[in-house]
């Protein structure tokens, strides 16, 4: 069994490793090109994988090391009482790879003990995002960023909306009027606002604006729709006071350039990527 690498990977990891014992191996450094960066890591069982180094002939390669070191250790060590061991690959030839790179992997053989510890180390940062709107395309974006590091909060002002099945991570919040929710917002959220109405739509980026002007911690305010549908907008904030600049903060249409379909789960990747690339 695999297990698919995620922002899931630590729930899934600890998961396991209450369970059974498990070689941590994790890169250390690099140099050069190679698939993954320091930090990067995965979590070895006897019969699992959880995570990723960067797959191939390296990973491959580790992975059978981590089972051998799993099979030759005893049952008591941990982070907190073993030296892990720490090898030295080249992807060349010998590993059938040509990256052209150096990575350094740390071996460490864990238990169910170390899952404090691990818990500190291995859970990655996420990103709050606010998502208003529950429609298509909000329920497709809900999706596509469950397994990204991201952490979403999706509001809307009418009931029913919000599906029972909710991804990991997805706090689902009912605001009358829909905008009083902008206040309450954690600093520094990536807002995605596309309602079922264009009103509320207006009533929303106002309340964003006004929040931007005063703390400037809402790094990316997206609003779906057409340039029409902005230029509309971009008109009626203009006679509320909101001038050039706070208006060049709204992204309107919003997504990564090119990709042109319309239907929900397209919007959701390109709008998805739109937020990684904000990220690096």
């Amino acid at each position: 069994m695999i297990l698919s690498h995620s922002v899931h990977c630590a729930e899934h990891f600890f998961a396991a490793l209450a369970r059974q014992p498990a070689v941590l191996v994790r890169v250390v450094s690099t140099q050069g090109s190679v698939p993954r960066e320091a930090g990067a890591w995965m979590g070895v069982f006897a019969d699992a994988l959880v995570g990723t180094i960067g797959g191939g002939h390296l990973e491959f390669d580790a992975t059978a090391r981590a089972r051998a070191l799993l099979a030759a250790s005893g049952e008591s060590s941990g982070p907190e009482n073993a030296v892990p061991l720490r090898l030295r690959f080249a992807l060349g030839p010998s590993l059938g790879q040509c990256c052209g790179g150096v990575v350094h992997l740390a071996f460490e053989r864990v238990s169910a003990s170390d899952l404090p510890v691990l818990a500190q180390t291995l859970e990655a940062p996420l990103t709050p995002v606010a998502l208003f709107g529950g429609g298509h395309v909000g329920h497709a974006l809900a999706r596509v960023l469950a397994p990204l590091p991201f952490s979403l909060t999706w509001i809307d002002s009418r009931d029913g909306v919000f599906p029972q099945d909710l991804p990991a991570r997805v706090a689902c919040e009912h605001s009358e009027p829909v905008q009083s929710a902008v206040p309450g917002l954690a600093p520094q959220s990536r807002v995605l606002i596309m309602s079922f109405s264009h009103a509320e739509d207006l009533e929303i980026v106002a309340s964003c604006l006004l929040r931007q002007r005063g703390k400037a911690d809402l790094p990316y305010v997206g609003l779906i729709g057409s340039k029409t549908k902005w230029a509309t907008f971009r008109n009626r904030l203009e006679a509320r006071g909101f001038g050039a600049e706070e208006l060049a903060h709204v992204t309107c249409p919003i997504g990564v350039p090119g990709i042109t379909g319309k239907e929900p789960e397209v919007i959701a990747v390109a709008v998805a990527a739109q937020l990684l690339q904000m990220l690096g």
